[in-house]
């Protein structure tokens, strides 16, 4: 196409049309796999017999018409199609059938459906890695090693001894609890997250089924791993090779501030090891999680410093550094093959690098034979034959996250990107803008099933993270290569990347931190097709807007305030939180987080909850930035597990606890926490009293030096009297009854009669003491518990007696999250009390 263009105008070129014939195959063949991996043979067999004789006889038919000149063109064509669909099919049911049956076959799945005892060898197909920290009740439960490997030989305890193939999932118990834990359980951890893969273990150990088919999985393995792992033999030469550079790029980052020390070798290796659970949970909610799954946007900065920029494809085969150098065509592309195998090495297999892997191989090689390159059929070939070589693949959320971002890339940004450029938008801000929108548009329904939430920030948050990838990528692979020979300059690489790693890190906190950063979504299919359709309808409403700038900068205001949520807009619009609030209990599931207002943007925060995000999220819709004093009231993991939440963005002045340090290892991570941000921590005794701005308050309990006696966590917990305005708020904690009868009989007993509110004890369990809730006779209930907790709370005898006494009782699990004003004139008990549900 030509014609004249106006200044300033941008040429339109005539868009080569895609090349589709390789998509049908290779989405046959992904969907064969996934629908045959875990069928019995006998239904797979019939699909490959099935697909396999309709493929010939077409083939047949074609060429049988080719000979007789009756049939050429478009009905060729299409038999020809339809043949290869089918035979790609019957490939790929072939080799779903092999892969699951040989995932059944041998000893391991019947022990395992038996829970059998078991002595193993089993060589590491995986690299270590830890499991998430999650809160179980009141405590953390235990962080496990997780390998993937494959059982060599399985001894049963009768001493039958049998060799197999079964890849399991190991489960290692290292001894030690999260976080924290013992000097010499975070040494046995240590050991088993250093072993390499393809090193042979002796392991003992329980069998269990695999929690779902489909997954290359036999059997989960639990061994108990307090001694550290047993190592019958060292790993190959290979992989001995490449965990130098990679030991040596976490060396080289050692030192690093702590959100580029733990980064750095996520973006280049995919290291994640270092991730803490709140970095992750940032990433997670403003989509930036595929930077740490080593996508084949790491191994496509590598080849454009090598042969060029992919845009560039079609003008000119190579750019970069490969002319520069005198290197010919061919010597290239064996360059370039060579620095693709040593990427796969060293990042391991996973499917976004074996799919980024493919891709290249198959354009290296259109390169090395001097023909034209396309990609969308090199990533319909890496999708075709990397589900032939592992049909699990066609089941991986990774995989498929990969593809459409990929194919959103190659199909969709191309278009988008024109189109701004025609309304004046500067070329790479046009490309990168483009090229966010198409991998968000298509990869958001998968987010969902898999989160049940939407980013209302990935688009910006990607955009202002990708100008420090490249960087990054480059300064820190640099680094990996430079390790095992240079440590010191080494160093000084990962210095410098540390730079635009942190700002990566940076961009996801405070995407993260914005109160309208995401919205609830429906976790399901149904959910996900939902989103598909609004994305279509979005997508083709913005192409009529996009001609109206004014309804553009409209639109994009309300989305500015729909993220930011300013809080005198969101009270106006939401009523919460109501004006005049006193106390506010957070909606943080199975735990305690409450709040006492302390003037503006100021509160006093009782209790964190079990997962930071909750409490973070409850503090902001609050709108508080200053916390004067954070008192936990014992060490259980759900009260004091959200820390991280409530310090996230605020400025907390002080601490108080309990005396009584147990659990030890939840202690220890409140000591670290604090010690971290230079917080003072201090004990709360009985009989202390203080005040701050119109808030005073006076501890009962515990008793001082009575640590010694007490049976158990919650009968240390702090008991506050507060007084808020004209209230008065009694919190008990989680104590016991055996504490309360002891709080009745000690001298901070005389002002505990008739108060306003009480917060009550141990979520509303049975165990409570009669006689206080006679005595405190509350106007108002409130108790903090968790939807469908197991525990049963709260008790329908509690519930009964406070309603006896004359309390409006509320709960959290179905009211969510509640204010408390009033109080305000004279104290009496006229005074006027009102309670506000936040609205969902």
């Amino acid at each position: 196409m030509s014609g004249s263009h106006g200044q300033g105008a941008v040429p339109v070129t005539e868009p080569n049309p895609l090349d589709l014939r390789l998509v049908p195959p290779a989405l046959a063949a992904w969907a064969t796999a996934a629908l045959t991996l875990d069928a019995p043979p006998g239904p797979a067999l019939c699909v490959v017999l099935v697909c396999l004789v309709c493929g010939v006889l077409l083939l047949g038919a074609g060429r049988a018409g080719r000979a007789s000149g009756r049939s050429r063109g478009r009905p060729g064509w299409a038999r020809s199609s339809l043949a290869a669909v089918l035979l790609c099919a019957a490939a790929a049911a072939a080799s779903a059938g092999l892969h699951g049956a040989d995932v059944r076959r041998g000893p391991v799945p019947e022990l395992a459906r038996r829970s059998a005892t078991v002595t193993a060898e089993a060589e590491l197909t995986g690299d270590p890695r830890l499991s998430r920290p999650r809160v179980r009740g009141d405590h953390t439960a235990p962080v496990a090693v997780l390998l993937r490997a494959r059982v060599l030989r399985v001894e049963e305890s009768d001493g039958r001894s049998t060799r197999t193939r079964a890849p399991v999932l190991m489960i290692v118990d290292a001894g030690a609890p999260a976080p924290g834990g013992a000097p010499e359980a975070r040494a046995g951890r240590a050991a088993w997250l250093s072993l390499l893969p393809s090193t042979t273990l002796r392991v003992t150990g329980r069998l269990a089924p695999a929690l779902a088919g489909g997954d290359r999985t036999a059997a989960v393995l639990r061994v108990r791993g307090a001694g550290g792992p047993r190592v019958v033999a060292g790993p190959s030469g290979l992989q001995r090779l490449a965990g130098r550079p990679r030991a040596g790029l976490r060396e080289a980052a050692d030192g690093l501030p702590g959100d580029a020390w733990a980064l750095l070798p996520g973006l280049v290796v995919g290291d994640t090891s270092r991730i803490t659970p709140e970095l992750d949970d940032a990433f997670r909610a403003t989509d930036l999680t595929h930077l740490l799954a080593v996508s084949g946007g790491n191994l496509t900065v590598l080849l454009a410093l090598l042969v060029g920029p992919p845009g560039l494809a079609r003008l000119a085969e190579r750019r970069g550094l490969a002319p520069r150098l005198g290197l010919s065509l061919r010597m290239t592309a064996l360059l370039a093959g060579a620095l693709t195998l040593g990427f796969v090495i060293v990042c391991r297999p996973d499917p976004s690098v074996l799919r980024a892997a493919a891709c290249g191989a198959v354009a290296l090689l259109a390169l090395a034979t001097g023909r034209r390159r396309s990609l969308l059929p090199a990533l319909a070939t890496a999708v075709l034959l990397l589900v032939l070589y592992d049909p699990s693949l066609a089941r991986s959320y990774g995989f498929l996250l990969s593809v459409l971002a990929t194919g959103a890339l190659l199909v969709l940004a191309p278009g988008w990107s024109e189109a701004l450029r025609r309304r004046g938008v500067p070329p790479r801000l046009a490309e990168a803008l483009a090229a966010a929108l198409a991998a968000q548009a298509v990869c958001a329904p998968v987010v969902a099933v898999l989160s049940a939430r939407v980013s209302l920030v990935a688009v910006p948050c990607n955009l202002l993270a990708e100008a420090a990838v490249a960087p990054a990528t480059v300064l820190g692979f640099a680094a990996l290569a430079i390790a095992p020979a240079g440590l010191p300059v080494a160093k000084a690489l990962a210095w410098c990347a540390s730079w635009p790693a942190g700002w990566i890190a940076g961009v996801a906190r405070a995407g993260a931190a914005l109160p309208g950063a995401g919205v609830d979504w429906p976790g399901s299919l149904p959910g996900a097709l939902l989103l598909a359709a609004v994305t279509v309808a979005v997508a083709l409403a913005g192409r009529r807007l996009v001609r109206h700038p004014w309804c553009c900068a409209l639109l994009g205001a309300l989305l500015l305030l729909a993220v930011v949520r300013p809080a005198p807009l969101t009270r106006v619009v939401t009523g919460w939180p109501p004006p005049g609030w006193r106390f506010a209990m957070c909606d943080v599931g199975q735990g305690d987080a409450t709040v006492l207002a302390a003037g503006a943007g100021a509160g006093v925060v009782v209790d964190t909850g079990p997962d930071p995000a909750p409490v973070d999220r409850c503090l902001r819709r609050l709108g508080i930035t200053r916390v004067p004093l954070l008192v936990l009231t014992h060490f259980h993991a759900d009260h004091v597990a959200g820390l991280t939440g409530v310090l996230r963005g605020r400025e907390v002045a002080a601490i108080e606890t309990t005396g009584f340090e147990e659990p030890g290892a939840e202690a220890e991570f409140v000591r670290k926490q604090a010690a971290a941000r230079h917080i003072p921590v201090t004990r709360a005794v009985a009989g202390e009293e203080r005040r701050t701005g119109p808030l005073a308050w006076r501890v009962l309990w515990p008793p001082p030096d009575a640590a010694p006696a007490f049976d158990g966590p919650n009968d240390a917990s702090v008991a506050l009297l507060v007084r808020a305005g004209g209230l008065r708020l009694l919190l008990l904690g989680d104590l016991e009854p055996s504490d309360q009868q002891a709080l009745l009989r000690s001298p901070q007993a005389a002002g505990l009669a008739g108060v306003d509110v009480l917060k009550v004890a141990h979520h509303g369990s049975a165990y409570q003491d009669p006689e206080l809730m006679r005595l405190a006779a509350p106007r108002v209930a409130l108790i903090s518990c968790g939807t469908g907790n197991p525990y049963g709370h709260p008790a329908p005898s509690t519930l009964a007696a406070l309603r006896a006494g004359g309390a409006l009782v509320l709960r959290t699990d179905r009211d969510g999250a509640l204010a408390v004003g009033g109080g305000e004139g004279t104290a009496g008990p006229g005074r006027e009390v009102t309670v506000t549900r936040e609205e969902p």
